[in-house]
């Protein structure tokens, strides 16, 4: 039983760097049909630009994926080892076949496997990141259902990410003594780290790619940027804090205050960038009403002054 032990509870989001704004909202949105819980920006650099979140009607912790729409800048990232390259969304394992048959419609190119004893569909963004549907049998969390795909059969959260590794000693030594996981299977390349007793939200995948090119981590379409997990509270946070500086991740950063939760990150081992992340009692509530959730572009308040001059320096977004 390590400091870190029963810290770190599961997912809490999934960060993509993507191509333009539309073109991400209408594959989550009109694809995948999960619900836009929150327009909003990122002002990292000196011109903010979008940051859109999609998951579960209310967003709840592990149902969401958020993404940096960055085609604006015109750079391309580069996919390969050291990175977050997959994201598996958990859907009912009876809704396999109704998946194959919506994705191959809108026109994705869909490929079956068994991983792990899971039914796997794999595809991809229209930007390039991995997408996998998995089927299981028993996932309590609620989805959501826009009427175009039935709620027993909609996407229930993430399930787990795929980490691109040259080999997983380091990584191990990270998920164990530093992110409170332990190691529950492996299948072929694939080694599966669980939360607590595991299951859809708390498991971490390490694939070993040891002929990859490096991945790059700067912002740029088509790559992950980052997965966050879910920790109690600030006590908690700052305990994963101390016991990852003591290991000598001194690089781990401050808590950084993200408007609908708080957060600390860390480069790890592999590359991956991973977030240790409190979740604020009012979530996407804060700052818009249920009825409005997700209806209008949120611009922090120290920048709302501006709101004209940035809401034309962005790509407009139909929904």
């Amino acid at each position: 039983m390590t400091q870190a032990s029963q810290t770190i509870q599961r997912h809490h989001h999934i960060t993509l760097c993507v191509g333009t704004a539309q073109e991400d909202y209408d594959f989550h949105t009109k694809v995948l049909s999960l619900k836009s819980v929150k327009k909003t920006l990122i002002y990292d650099g000196v011109a903010p630009f979008y940051h859109l979140y999609y998951g579960n009607d209310l967003g709840e912790e592990s149902t969401l994926i958020t993404c940096f729409p960055v085609a604006h800048s015109g750079r391309k990232g580069q996919r390969g080892t050291g990175q977050i390259d997959s994201l598996a969304l958990s859907v009912p394992v009876s809704a396999i076949p109704f998946w194959a048959q919506r994705l191959a419609a809108h026109g994705f190119d869909v490929r079956r496997s068994e991983r792990f004893g899971e039914h796997v569909l794999s595809f991809a963004h229209p930007c390039g990141v991995g997408y996998e549907l998995i089927g299981i049998a028993d996932d309590a969390r609620k989805p959501y259902s826009n009427g175009e795909v039935p709620a027993e059969l909609a996407i229930r959260g993430l399930h787990t990410i795929g980490v691109n590794v040259r080999e997983t000693e380091t990584s191990q030594e990270f998920m164990e003594n530093g992110w409170a996981a332990h190691e529950s299977a492996r299948d072929g390349k694939y080694a599966r780290y669980a939360f607590g007793d595991g299951g859809s939200g708390r498991f971490v995948d390490y694939v070993v790619e040891p002929d990859l090119p490096q991945a790059s981590w700067t912002y740029g379409a088509g790559i992950v940027h980052h997965c966050a997990f879910q920790v109690a509270d600030r006590t908690v946070q700052d305990k994963v804090k101390a016991n990852l500086e003591g290991m000598g991740f001194t690089d781990t950063s401050e808590r950084k205050d993200r408007g609908y939760f708080e957060s600390i990150y860390v480069r790890t081992p592999s590359g991956a960038m991973f977030e240790a992340t409190v979740s604020k009692p009012e979530g996407f509530l804060i700052d818009e009403p249920y009825e409005e959730l997700g209806s209008k572009v949120q611009i922090a308040p120290q920048f709302e002054s501006q709101r004209a001059t940035i809401m034309e320096s962005l790509e407009t977004l139909k929904y």
